[in-house]
């Protein structure tokens, strides 16, 4: 038995709402998230709008060799841009631990301290001459 609520509803829940699902969970009952994706959160845009690009957020870069939901989660994503003709980006790189994660995940990108702390762009420009760009 289950229940489908929408991210709407997750997004406008007062007290009450939540209380509600709460006690759905405990008697056994599965909530599904629908129209996950049509909200904030939007993976509608990812087809909308013409994108070359999917940036992985330093959120779910960040303590990523040792939390498995986040490499679940960066892997779902890698895969899905890649599914959609999107290049990754992963941002907030700063060990090599994330970096093999994510390199072996299948991400094209990264950026964030393990390759460089933020330069001026004369100082940037001469870093590409020097070792040319870094992908993940």
């Amino acid at each position: 038995m289950g229940l489908e609520i929408t991210e709407g509803l997750l997004l406008a829940s007062n007290s009450a709402v939540m209380k509600q699902l709460l006690a759905f969970q405990q008697a056994g009952i599965k909530i599904s998230l629908d129209d996950f994706g049509t909200g904030y959160s939007s993976l509608s845009y990812l087809r909308k709008f013409d994108l070359d690009y999917l940036k992985i957020d330093k959120s779910f870069v960040y303590n990523l060799e040792n939390d498995a939901a986040n490499v679940a989660l960066c892997e779902a994503i890698i895969v899905m841009a890649h599914k959609l003709n999107l290049k990754v980006i992963a941002e907030g790189v700063e060990t090599q631990q994330q970096y093999d994660v994510l390199r072996s995940a299948g991400c094209d990108y990264g950026q964030g301290f393990l390759f460089s702390v933020p330069l001026p762009p004369a100082e940037f420009e001469a870093l590409l001459r020097q070792e040319g760009a870094v992908a993940a």
